[in-house]
């Protein structure tokens, strides 16, 4: 593996020097070492579909590439061309369908851990505000998380919480360490300043997803007050640093019209964002607010407004829930992706708190062999329309099977729940989504 790298290495580096000289015309050249390069079709049908777009001069996506030149540092970029694309995505991709071919379970592509439950925000609705500086991940721990991540094949790190970055020096050492990854972090971006932001340009390998409700209203009425003008110096100062960013949205019945807009959207371009994630509001834990839900016309609007802003804007957009159909459905207990809380419990999911696992009592592959993580991967996708694919908000019921018959428990650090006290908060939603869902998911040609 090491050799495979440091061969891999070179030659990357040798391709992206020739692309600097003159990016705008010696993209598609980019494109074909990558074919090259990828000898086992890992990404054969992203680049079929990349292709057109990034050779078409009026393209979104080849002036986000573009973007990516004239508004980021050039070692950065290399940096993260590098560990994304080759080692997490190439040789991390061959690596992963090797094991779990060896193993007979999930391996991920990503994963993501709570180096703490602390946050400084209280935002409504959202579990971390109810934990507190109750728990965390020793830097030894999440070190060997990484070690044994990257044996397997993954080379993807994202720091969720808590507020990741009241753990930002351990951080910046982990970038240091695992030099051959790429980190990230959902961060209210309170915590980022301009020693930070040197510390980022160090490692290059270290790129933030700042979260944000809509403008200043949306954001401080969920998050408190002078939460947004945070979130904004947060972006400012990345941006004057020529460093990569994005932004993490959570689209409530309260904000979805703003976070689906425009105008919402041309304006984190306006600021500098590369990406976004956004995600659907997910009322995990007994304090959790049911209203917050989005009805099924709001999630519906947002599934055309994403689809339609891909076609124009260039920022590069992931809708978890309503891009099912891209991914085969779930892609959660470790298909794609898992979750380590602070206390070290491995989740299949951000938001399922149930394990049967822990870091200090099991290694990883013996968590994505266990029980729960095999009931994910014996029983995905949960649903045959792929717009439907959760296995709590769309198909409430099975998850509590899973969770029953692998004798996983709750993780919730306060007054806990049972699997199926969680799903039964997203019956009436998953009912009414149903019908949408189906006739969105025939009208794009497929069949039920």
């Amino acid at each position: 593996m090491a050799i495979k790298q440091a061969v891999a290495s070179v030659a990357v580096n040798q391709a992206l020097a020739y692309l600097e000289k003159d990016p705008e015309r010696n993209i598609e050249k980019l494109l074909n070492w990558i074919d090259a390069f990828d000898r086992r079709g890992r990404i054969d049908k992203h680049m079929k579909a990349a292709r057109p777009a990034l050779t078409d001069p009026d393209s979104n996506w080849r002036k986000l590439v573009l973007k990516m030149y004239s508004d980021i540092d050039k070692d950065v970029r290399m940096t993260i061309f590098r560990n994304f694309v080759v080692n997490a995505t190439i040789i991390g991709g061959d690596m992963q369908f090797d094991n779990e071919q060896k193993y007979d379970c999930n391996i991920p592509w990503a994963i993501l851990f709570d180096p703490t439950s602390a946050c400084n925000k209280h935002c409504i609705g959202c579990w971390a505000a109810e934990y507190g500086n109750q728990l965390n991940l020793s830097y030894e721990e999440m070190s060997s998380i990484v070690s044994q991540g990257k044996a397997l094949g993954t080379f993807m790190y994202l720091f969720t919480g808590g507020e990741p970055l009241v753990r930002k020096k351990d951080i910046i050492r982990l970038c240091e360490e695992h030099s051959d990854c790429v980190f990230s972090a959902f961060t209210n971006g309170s915590l980022i300043d301009d020693a930070f932001a040197e510390d980022m340009l160090r490692v290059k390998n270290f790129v933030p997803a700042i979260s944000i409700e809509g403008f200043e209203e949306a954001t401080d009425s969920r998050r408190g007050k002078g939460t947004y003008q945070e979130t904004i110096r947060a972006m400012n100062i990345l941006r004057e640093h020529k460093l990569p960013f994005g932004i993490s949205c959570c689209y409530t019945s309260a904000n979805a019209d703003v976070i689906g807009s425009e105008e919402f959207f041309d304006a984190m371009i306006d600021m500098g964002a590369l990406f976004a994630w956004i995600f659907t509001y997910m009322p995990v834990g007994k304090k959790a607010v049911p209203e917050l839900m989005v009805t099924a016309e709001q999630r519906e609007f947002m599934y055309h407004q994403v689809r339609e802003f891909r076609k124009t804007k260039p920022l590069f957009t992931v809708d978890f829930w309503n891009d099912g159909e891209f991914v085969g459905g779930c892609i959660a207990g470790g298909r794609s992706y898992c979750h380590i809380n602070a206390n070290g419990d491995i989740e299949p999911c951000a938001f399922i708190h149930y394990s049967d696992s822990n870091i200090r009592e099991k290694t990883l592959l013996e968590a994505y062999q266990s029980p729960l993580f095999m009931g994910y991967r014996h029983n995905q996708p949960f649903n045959g329309n792929m717009l439907r694919p959760c296995p709590v908000l769309d198909n409430p019921g099975r998850l509590t099977a899973i969770v029953e018959e692998s004798g996983a428990v709750s993780t919730d650090y306060s007054d806990t729940e049972s699997a199926k006290e969680y799903s039964d908060k997203c019956v009436e939603k998953a009912a009414l989504w149903k019908p949408v869902s189906e006739k969105l998911w025939t009208g794009s040609g497929h069949e039920l």
